[in-house]
């Protein structure tokens, strides 16, 4: 009715029909520009659900309805019981759980291991945690102070604990082996995403632009194929020719089948099921990632580049440069003039194989100032490679 109106009443004189098939038009094209996504919503009448007898689908047993386990405090009578409900029920101040889990991964993300070593497991077969009371103080607090992540993440950070030195002695390393009494900052291996962005970061290279699709960074050709799907988008793999390249790796698009073998090698979950706790291992595999791979050895490059233009003038002062911009301090003269002594070595067996140094600097798309000597150039990539591969680069502590 409306549209009739609108095409034989409404102005007289004005091409009413043709301006609301334009507006017409224009809404089904904005609204065509909008993601969707699939939420749940409650039914008017929730449908009678049973146990199962013996699991058997075509059983059907004692009719059960919504609640809560019998061990945990009961939901309020008051809350409905819908994802609304138990969702205010998680975060009710009396909830024993849910504050003390949220602070332990928080922690866990910090020191490489909860208070609650079981971070998926506060059960009777989880571990006890190694400060009890610093685990209900956390858990208090951050729901005193509205559960702020921001908040908890600053207070852990901040404290004497997060900051102390990872440095020990044979005495403490003798009293407590694993560290669990935090007598000293855990060390341990930078997560796969956390590596790659930082070499991007140090680099220059890294887009830090939120938001957006999947992008596709460097990986060996072919991979995808032996797994892909006939008629499949995801059968040829096919790397971006554009600022994807350097993207944060959390946007890296993921084929399950086939992960980023750069992510795999680093102990980088597979993202089929949700994971707690991440596996590190440590085997040659990772440094001849770290050493070879495209992402790396253009990120060394881009980082040499940073070094001859932002380094000053010496040799001295640009490995000093980039041991400072990677590690966050300043090298030991004997560290300088380990990577002067390198440096002099590789930069003498480039100016003899001009094509060598021609062919490391042609690794990766982003662009080079080919107004730089290319012997140097090269040769202040082999340094950065170095720098940027440091146990101390990776690890944390």
């Amino acid at each position: 009715m409306n549209d009739h109106w609108l095409r034989t009443a409404w102005a007289p004189g004005i091409e009413a029909g043709a301006i609301l098939d334009a507006a017409t038009a224009e809404r089904t094209e904005l609204m065509a520009s909008v993601p969707t996504t699939y939420v749940s919503q409650e039914l008017e009448m929730p449908r009678e659900t049973t146990m199962l007898v013996r699991g058997q689908y075509d059983q059907p047993g004692e009719v059960v309805s919504a609640g809560t386990p019998a061990f945990l405090p009961p939901m309020s009578e008051e809350l409905p019981r819908s994802r609304l409900g138990l969702a205010r029920w998680l975060v009710d101040p009396s909830h024993p759980l849910t504050a003390r889990v949220t602070v332990n991964r928080v922690w866990q993300q910090y020191f490489g291991i909860g208070l609650v070593e079981t971070a998926a497991d506060f059960g009777l077969q989880g571990s006890h945690p190694s400060h009890p009371e610093l685990l209900d103080w956390l858990a208090l607090w951050f729901v005193e102070h509205g559960w702020d992540l921001h908040a908890l993440h600053r207070l852990i950070v901040t404290s004497e604990t997060y900051q102390q030195s990872s440095a020990s002695s044979d005495e403490l390393r003798a009293r407590d082996p694993e560290n669990r009494l935090l007598a000293r900052f855990p060390r341990y291996r930078l997560d796969a995403e956390v590596v790659r962005d930082q070499a991007l970061f140090a680099s220059g290279l890294l887009v830090e632009r939120a938001g957006g699709e999947g992008v596709r960074p460097y990986q060996p050709a072919g991979l995808w194929k032996a797994v892909g799907y006939s008629g499949s988008n995801t059968v040829n793999f096919e790397a971006d020719d554009d600022d994807g390249l350097w993207r944060r790796s959390l946007y890296t698009f993921w084929k399950r089948t086939s992960p980023p073998p750069s992510m795999t090698l680093l102990d980088a979950p597979s993202r089929e099921v949700c994971t707690v706790s991440r596996e590190r291992t440590n085997t040659p595999l990772a440094a001849l990632l770290l050493l070879n791979d495209e992402q790396y050895v253009e990120a060394a490059r881009a980082l040499a580049q940073r070094a001859m233009l932002e380094g000053g003038d010496t040799d001295a002062s640009r490995a000093k440069f980039v041991f400072r911009l990677v590690t966050s301090r300043q090298p030991t003269p004997e560290e300088t003039d380990i990577l002067l002594e390198l440096y002099d070595e590789q930069h003498a067996e480039f100016a003899s194989d001009p094509d060598a140094a021609i062919a490391l600097l042609g690794v990766g798309r982003s662009p080079r100032d080919e107004s730089l000597d290319p012997s140097s150039h090269a040769a202040w990539t082999l340094i950065s490679n170095l720098v940027l591969n440091l146990d101390e680069t990776i690890s944390k502590g």
